[in-house]
């Protein structure tokens, strides 16, 4: 009997142990419960480094979207400016012709103009005006005696001769004019064919 007493006594906690036992979950749990509160400071300082992370980002977004919509507006300012000043130096240019055919204008109204002065100032007028059209780009093309091109020139009418061959432009109705390369009128031209 006395080994069945000594084993309820182990059985049976004394309240020294249960004392013990409560103190050290006690322990524990204020353990677990520092470092869980080390873990939320922890997740709240990766918080707050990322909120303000994000703040950063989202500010530098906001300022490349404005820069943007200011380039935009200044981009089209810009091309506004060009389409509406594009032909300022070319206008400027032309205006010294406009004022040479107007004194020429003025000079043939009198009744007593010399016709070979009024001629020398047509031709130094139409120099002028080669001029400036060549300084911007701008040729002429007289296609007399080449062979018919349809890319470069549009036949008003067909004539029969035997004294060039035929598709060779004879005459010149009006002439051609190509900018920087491209045509923009064709020259209209009366072409040959063989004299049936």
């Amino acid at each position: 009997m006395s080994d069945q007493k000594d084993r309820v006594d182990e059985e049976v906690p004394t309240e020294e142990s249960q004392a013990d036992s409560f103190e050290e979950e006690v322990v524990e749990m204020e353990v677990d419960t520092m470092e869980v509160e080390a873990s939320a400071q922890d997740l709240s300082k990766l918080l707050d480094e990322a909120q303000k992370k994000a703040d950063e980002h989202y500010e530098q977004l906001m300022r490349a979207h404005a820069e943007i919509e200011n380039l935009k507006r200044r981009h089209a300012q810009e091309i506004e400016k060009a389409h509406k000043y594009a032909l300022d130096k070319f206008v400027n240019e032309l205006l010294g012709v406009w004022d040479s055919l107007e004194l020429g204008h003025a000079a043939a109204q009198d009744d007593s103009a010399d016709v070979a002065k009024l001629r020398e100032g047509t031709e130094l007028t139409l120099k002028m005006l080669s001029d400036v059209m060549n300084k911007f780009g701008v040729e002429q093309h007289n296609p007399q005696g080449e062979p018919f091109n349809p890319e470069l020139h549009q036949a008003m009418s067909m004539q029969p001769r035997d004294d060039v061959e035929p598709n060779t432009v004879v005459t010149v109705v009006q002439k051609g004019y190509s900018l920087n390369g491209r045509l923009v009128r064709p020259a209209m031209v009366m072409v040959s064919q063989a004299a049936s």
